[in-house]
This record gives structure tokens, sequence and C-alpha cells, in this order.
């Protein structure tokens, strides 16, 4: 029988309305996985809709109402660049969120840009098998996923046409990207797909067509790598602004935000 995933989203009039809701998603789920098991284990992405959710979680009232001694923080992705480069996903962490609250170095998991592609990897997945205790070929499951998708359909840094989309024996993959003329390190989407929850971020008019194509189009992940992504739960939580989802169909209200349900088959 095909695979089916239920496809939540809520749009936001902009931008900010959206990392606003971004960060209320980080908060609750940090607040669940302490409840439930003593941690949260959150693992995020790059980009600018990240980057100004970490920013207000930061602030109040996020920065009370989050547990930062039980936070476990790690990466989906990161560039092969040293933890200090304009282009680090951990710098642009570190320089929004992790320098003004009080989290603890040893609970932060960044991957290690600045080493050999396939080394980086390998000690990444060795982080990940040694922090969840995991065993054989067992995934971690993360309580809460944030990627973000690019404008020709990858997530995380599994872009079109890349080793990364058939890395499944893997819990992280060195991904050279001809498209990018660099090396990425990301998580495999048999990872992701294990998460408690995945939510996309999308924001941006160049988005809409491709997030359409993804959503509603037929299943081609070579050409559209975010199709990859059904969680293993059958539920994918996307939040968006208006101008990515002005494609899309909307059947309701949610608050401030417009809503939409899509199943999606594979």
């Amino acid at each position: 029988m095909p695979r089916k995933t239920i496809a939540d989203y809520l749009v936001y009039d902009t931008p900010q309305r959206l990392a606003h809701a971004a960060a209320e998603v980080f908060a609750k789920y940090a607040a669940d996985g302490v409840a439930a098991r003593g941690v949260a284990r959150i693992a995020i992405s790059g980009g600018s809709t990240p980057k100004r959710m970490l920013a207000l979680l930061a602030e109040e009232p996020f920065r009370s109402q989050i547990d930062w001694e039980r936070l476990r923080l790690y990466w989906v992705d990161e560039r092969c660049v040293p933890a200090d480069h304009a282009d680090s996903n951990y710098r642009m962490t570190r320089e929004q969120l992790l320098s003004k609250v009080p989290f603890a170095e040893e609970n932060v998991f960044r991957m290690e840009g600045e080493l050999n592609p396939e080394d980086a990897a390998s000690r990444y997945e060795a982080t990940l098998r040694n922090s969840f205790r995991l065993e054989g070929a067992e995934a971690p499951a993360f309580d809460l996923v944030l990627l973000g998708m690019g404008d020709d359909g990858h997530t995380a840094s599994i872009f079109p046409n890349t080793s990364a989309i058939d890395a499944m024996g893997t819990l992280v993959a060195a991904n050279h990207v001809p498209q990018k003329d660099s090396w990425r390190i990301t998580l495999t989407w048999p990872v992701i797909n294990h998460g408690r929850r995945v939510v996309f971020l999308v924001e941006g008019q160049a988005k809409a067509e491709v997030l359409r194509e993804v959503l509603l189009g037929g299943y081609d992940p070579d050409r559209l790598p975010a199709q990859l992504i059904r969680p293993e739960n059958g539920q994918i939580g996307l939040l968006l602004d208006a101008e990515a989802a002005r494609r899309l169909p909307k059947s309701g209200k949610h608050g401030d935000a417009e809503t939409g349900t899509l199943e999606l088959t594979r």
C-alpha cells in the first residue's frame, strides 16, 4: 500500500509572524521533551527564518520558558567551513542564541565543518550514537527537527541529484553539491523521518512553485529531495509565510494564521 502522510500547514502574513510561530513550536517541543524524558533534543537548520527564530528565543517571553540546562541542541546540516566562518550555521546560532542564554557547551553538538567532509560526517554519527546511546541500526529520535526548503526543492543538505538522496545506511552523510561547488554535512533523510516532530519553515515568493510541486506534484525525489521527508509518525508540520503559500489551498483559520491540510502519498 502507498504510504500516506498528513501535511498540516499554518500560513502567516509576514516573515516575522512566521518566525514567532517557529519560536513557539521550539519552546513547546523543548518543554514536551523535558516533561517526557528529562531532556529535549532538537535539531535545527540554517537560513533567514531560523535566524529570526533564534533571536526571538533569546528574548522574553521565550528565554524564561525554556529549560536551557535540559536542552540538547543539534544541527540538521552544516557547510564545510570553520565554526567562525560567516557561512557557518553554528556561528549564526552562536551569535543569535547561544551567546545570550545560559547554555552549557557540553549540550551543544555541532557538526565540525572545518574537517574533511567524510571525517566530519563519521564523527557526527559517533556523536549521535553516543549522546542518544544508540546501538546497531538504531536511529536517533529528535523531539523536534526544524527544516528549511530551497527553491530547488532541497532540504537539509540533500540537494537534487546528489548522493545523499541514496544515503540510507548511515545517520550522517558527507554530500558533494555540484550546484554549489561545495561539500556539506547532513543528517540523512531516514534520520529526519524518525523525528518525533518534523516541521518545515518556508518563506518567500521564490519558494511558492516548488513548494506546490513538493506537496501536490508527482513523487520525484531525485529532482525534489524534500519529498523524501515522510515522517514515520505520518505527520509533517509546515510554517509558511503568505508568499510561499500562495499556490496552496487554504481551508480555515487558526488564530492569526490561515490553515490547510494535504494528504501526501508516495
